[in-house]
Order: structure tokens, then C-alpha cells, then sequence
């Protein structure tokens, strides 16, 4: 499995999920600077976290027209998946590959620490590896976390169980006290209508090593390696 991880000004998560990548398919990513405008063949593109153009105008609104974006977008229209984690989920958001927008935390506060999400569905190459309901340690660590999109959308993301991750209790219960950033529905994660394309705010590369504290992304990887092979 080739992927390719997409750099923006401001990226700095892009070495977290190369090594989860490497550590799980033995084959480095390769990086792409956005002001290119063409992407090597890659078996799945990253967007990674950060804060592209130091989060000026609106989280991930400039990036989100980048050279490479036109690439990105293209490739993901004929099937490539494309993995976009906090500031690449306000990237990938802004450019129209998913429904919905980011907004500041409801405690306009920025969030760093530890949070539960329970898997909402096992039925994408991300989440093969998980069983749904399953509940997961991830870190997050962003200030415009909060998912926001009209009932129509949330209806459809439901209902075509498109809705990938929800932030949750340890016991796996959709509490208030567990979203903290007032994401709607508690909306962690979501798919695409291909189920190529998937955004999320937590952070899954951090993850997947016993040294990071939590080995709960591992799964996540081990997914798509699977799924690429």
C-alpha cells in the first residue's frame, strides 16, 4: 500500500500518521507540498492535522483551494480514498468532498486531551477492524471541532449510516458531558456517499503505539492496510 500525505503551511501532525502508516504496511508515505499539481499514484491520500495558513479567514478555507486540492478532489471522485484528520476534516470539508462545516467549540476553548468514540459502523475500509458500538481512546486536539450541518444532512448521514465515529462516555453512551466541543449528534466522524472519503477530528496516528498512551487507533490503521493490501 503506497500513500501519499499532503502537506500544507502549518501542517504538523504529517509525521504522526506517516509512521501509524509505516509502522502498519512497512512502506514510508510519500509527502506532497500543496503547491504541487499532480499526486504520484498513491493507494490513499492524507490530509493531515495542523493549522494549514496559521487557520487565517476560517480553518482550512485557504488550503482548501491549494493547487493539489483539484488533484485531490479528482482522485477522490474516481474512487481513491482520501483521509482528512482535524485540520485535513476542515480541509477536505471546505473543499466539497464532505457535507457539513467546522465550527469553534461551544466552550471556545481549544481541546487537547484523551476522548472515547464509539464506533458507528465496521462497514468501510477504515473501520473493518472494529466491531460496531466498539468504543476507542483517541486524543483530540483542536478549537473548531464542532460538526455542524442542517437536520436534512444529519438525517442522511444517518441514515445511509454514513456517520463513521461519535464521541461518547467510556461506557459507550452519547452524554453531554462527552461532547465537549458540541459537535451535532455528537458527530465524531464521517463518510463520503462512495465511503472512500472519510473525515474526522480526533486523532487516530496518535494512537497506535503503547508509548502514546493508547493503542485504540491501531485498529483504525489496520484497516486500511488490510483493505490496500
Amino acid at each position: 500500500m503506497q500513500a501519499a500525505i499532503i502537506l500544507f503551511p502549518g501542517s504538523n501532525r504529517e509525521q504522526d500518521v506517516h509512521d501509524a502508516l509505516e509502522r502498519v504496511t512497512g512502506k514510508a508515505p510519500l509527502k506532497v507540498w500543496h503547491r504541487d499539481s499532480t499526486l504520484p499514484k498513491a493507494d490513499l491520500i492524507v490530509v493531515p492535522g495542523g493549522f494549514s495558513y496559521g487557520d487565517y479567514l476560517r480553518c482550512g478555507a485557504m488550503a482548501a483551494h491549494s493547487p493539489i486540492m483539484r488533484e485531490v478532489k479528482a482522485r477522490a471522485n474516481t474512487g481513491t480514498p482520501v483521509l482528512g484528520i482535524c485540520n485535513g476534516f476542515q480541509i477536505i470539508t471546505e473543499a466539497g468532498l464532505l457535507p457539513g462545516v467546522l465550527l469553534t467549540n461551544r466552550t471556545l476553548r481549544f481541546h487537547c486531551k484523551d476522548v472515547h468514540l464509539r464506533v458507528e459502523t465496521s462497514q468501510s475500509i477504515y473501520t473493518r477492524r472494529y466491531n460496531a458500538g466498539q468504543v476507542i481512546r483517541v486524543p483530540v486536539a483542536h478549537h473548531d471541532g464542532n460538526y455542524f450541518a442542517d437536520k436534512d444532512t444529519l438525517d442522511r448521514l444517518e441514515g445511509e449510516g454514513r456517520v463513521a465515529f461519535r464521541y461518547c462516555s467510556e461506557a459507550g453512551e452519547t452524554v453531554d458531558e462527552a461532547n465537549d466541543n458540541g459537535s451535532a449528534r455528537a458527530i465524531a466522524g464521517i463518510l463520503n456517499e462512495k465511503r472512500n472519503v472519510l473525515g474526522l477530528m480526533p486523532h487516530p496516528e496518535n494512537a497506535t503505539d503503547p508509548l502514546l498512551g493508547s493503542t485504540g487507533g491501531q485498529g483504525f490503521f489496520a484497516s486500511l492496510a488490510e483493505a490496500l493490501a
